[in-house]
């Protein structure tokens, strides 16, 4: 049986593939050892721990040790001279005008750092070497501090890792730490920009132990002949084994997992340029898709950099479990603060007290109290009612009209992260799809589509779990990079061509030992360019007219081209895929029809699981369902498509 498992920070998602029907289960995460509510999960999709052959899991655990600086005791060590780096950074204000800005500090204080004497120059050649005595006097500091983990960020090792490589060994030599203790620069971003670099690593290995142990928790309760693939933040799957050596790459693995299977159930529907909308209980992640799943190098973590492979997606403080309160100006505030897990929403009953938008949503008759969780969690409306009243009486309002300006303020935060992936960047939302999902997502759509002008929403037939489901259908992924930096000359370019075949025989080998056949292997190969002293790049695939394709894609990224400039390669990368069987989802015949259901409150009500493909739904309704639950306004209509999604449009809506 192969279970996607997705573990959010209010409930944890299982979705399987067994014997070819789709089965689903949601029960709420437990922070504390997140491994509890997966394993508790498994056990009761497949019936017993012992039928699960295969898992595919998006992780947390980084995410939550760095943003909750609950990771390795880490040292770092560094050339002479340069131990403040992870400090000075780039010297960049977070806020402009703030006479005191507050500077995230970095993940290893300046006490845990360690300088040692050594020095490269920018191509890699020796201008200070390592000594023997040097060695010995830093393996001595290093080892009386007892660290659990050690980052390793020397000058120019990218060029020349010799000297890095050094280190290791002396430091495993001691007997006080093993190599994979040992995080190394030049093994995890092989690249110039010492900063980021720099802080890659620290990252790696501040959060390597954590993530090592608790592969190693689930790997003793999962059946032996068991697979573990984790998502990685880039979208694809890497192994178990594998991860424990590369625990920075699933910093943001739950919200690439939904990407990817929002886009792969959206191209099934016919639609190729979407964006999407993941509303979970703590955040809101939006993406935008052009035909394929929009990939960065450059993203941060509580504002610091992780300069690795990963989907391009914004993030931000507003889910189910969003609190609200009243400020001191006597303005509704909506989040970043969440209710979480525990105690959740005032109408969950586990002793929540201030109101959330999932409250909002209950007192506004969208969310159905007797099948939340397909009725098996019980809501408590008039708890949420009165917490709801107590907040509006701050400003007098009732429980009716704060619920509203809840629901009201979080949709303008919403919108706002949505034009940010599409508006900012050059995109114009009226010329796509908006796929909604998570918990919360359908419930808000339709009103932050009408906000934006995207004529259309779709919403899958599971969309609280599309994490999970994305887990499914991911493929296995290895990234490598090589530094390049020279000018995009037809020499350089005819060189790097033949390169490729270094870096493929990599990628090639490090799927065989992720167990891939060779028959199910892609390659992608391309160059990160920019024009001559810009600070920033582009990717272009390395196929075709490359510099021509750089002009063309900068002039759509940044509404200009420079053609007369000499343009710079700076690193080339090699994407190796590994296919995976995926479930297959074939359409069925519509039928035109209007269901009759049941007017509560002028409100029709739905039930999912009882609407056939070409259904034809007129809001105001909710359509309910175990995972989800959907809003239809006033002015909206819908139908069922063939693959079993809501298509809603705004009325007179024309499928």
């Amino acid at each position: 049986m192969r279970v996607g498992v997705d573990i959010g920070g209010t409930f944890t998602d299982l979705i399987t593939l067994d014997a070819g029907r789709l089965r689903l289960h949601k029960l709420p995460s437990t922070p504390d050892n997140p491994a509890k509510a997966m394993l508790d999960g498994l056990a009761h999709l497949a019936g017993g721990l012992e039928r699960v052959t295969q898992v595919a899991h998006g992780s947390t655990v980084a995410t939550n040790a760095i943003l909750e600086r609950k990771g390795a005791r880490t040292a770092f060590i560094t050339t002479e001279g340069f131990r403040d780096l992870l400090w000075i950074g780039r010297q960049n204000r977070p806020d402009l005008y703030a006479l005191y800005p507050q500077i995230t500090p970095p993940l290893i204080a300046r006490a845990d750092s360690f300088e040692v004497s050594e020095r490269l120059d920018h191509e890699g050649n020796v201008l200070l070497p390592l000594t023997g005595q040097a060695l010995g006097r830093l393996a001595a500091q290093v080892v009386m501090g007892a660290y659990e983990s050690i980052a390793v960020c020397l000058l120019y090792s990218f060029r020349n890792p010799t000297h890095e490589k050094r280190l290791r060994e002396a430091l495993v030599a001691t007997g006080a730490y093993t190599p994979s203790q040992i995080v190394l620069s030049h093994e995890v971003l092989p690249e110039f920009r010492e900063y980021e670099r720099a802080s890659t690593t620290a990252m790696e290995a501040y959060v390597r132990p954590k993530m090592s142990r608790y592969i190693g928790v689930l790997r003793q309760k999962l059946p032996p002949r068991a697979t573990l693939h984790v998502m990685k933040s880039d979208g694809g799957l890497l192994s178990a084994e594998a991860v424990q050596q590369r625990a920075a790459h699933t910093a943001l693995s739950g919200p690439a997992a939904g990407v990817i299977g929002a886009l792969h159930l959206a191209r099934l529907a016919g639609f190729e340029r979407i964006m999407t909308l993941d509303i979970g209980g703590t955040s809101t992640d939006a993406a935008l898709c052009v035909g394929d799943v929009p990939l960065a190098t450059h993203q941060q973590i509580d504002g610091l950099p992780l300069r690795l492979r990963m989907l391009d997606i914004e993030t931000i403080g507003a889910g189910g479990g969003s609190l609200a309160r009243v400020d001191a100006g006597g303005s509704l505030r909506v989040g970043p603060q969440s209710a979480g897990a525990h105690p959740g929403p005032v109408a969950y009953g586990r002793g929540g007290t201030t109101p959330t938008v999932t409250d909002a949503n209950v007192v506004l008759g969208r969310i159905d109290p007797a099948s939340f969780l397909g009725g098996r969690m019980a809501l408590d409306v008039a708890a949420a009612e009165r917490a709801l009243a107590a907040l509006g009486a701050q400003i007098g309002r009732d429980a009716a009209a704060m619920a509203q300006g809840v629901i009201d303020v979080v949709n303008a935060h919403i919108s706002r992260a949505l034009r940010r992936v599409s508006i900012e960047r050059g995109h114009d939302p009226r010329e796509f799809t908006l796929v909604a999902f998570g918990g919360a997502g359908p419930l808000h759509a339709c009103e932050v589509a009408a906000e934006l002008g995207i004529p259309l929403v779709l919403v899958p037939p599971h969309p609280g779990v599309m994490c999970a489901l994305g887990l499914l259908i991911a493929d296995l992924r290895v990234d490598i990079s090589q530094p390049v930096m020279e000018l995009a000359t037809t020499d350089a370019i005819a060189r790097l061509r033949g390169q490729q075949a270094v870096l493929m025989k990599q990628g090639r080998l490090a799927l065989l030992q992720e167990g891939v056949a060779e028959a199910e292997m892609r390659f992608e190969v391309s160059l990160d360019m920019r024009y001559h002293g810009q600070a920033h790049e582009l990717n272009v695939p390395l196929a075709g007219a490359i510099v021509r394709s750089f002009h063309r894609l900068h002039e759509q990224a940044y509404g200009y081209a420079l053609p007369e400039r000499p343009v710079e390669i700076v690193t080339m990368r090699l994407r190796a895929v590994g296919a995976l069987p995926v479930p297959t989802f074939a359409p069925q015949p519509a039928a035109p029809h209007t269901p009759e259901m049941p007017v509560i409150d002028g409100v029709r009500r739905y039930a999912r699981a009882e609407l056939r493909p070409g259904a034809r739904l007129v809001g105001p309704a909710v359509i309910t369902q175990e995972d989800a639950t959907t809003y239809l306004p006033v002015g909206w209509e819908g139908v069922v498509d063939g693959y079993h999604n809501l298509q809603l449009g705004r009325a007179p809506f024309h499928h």
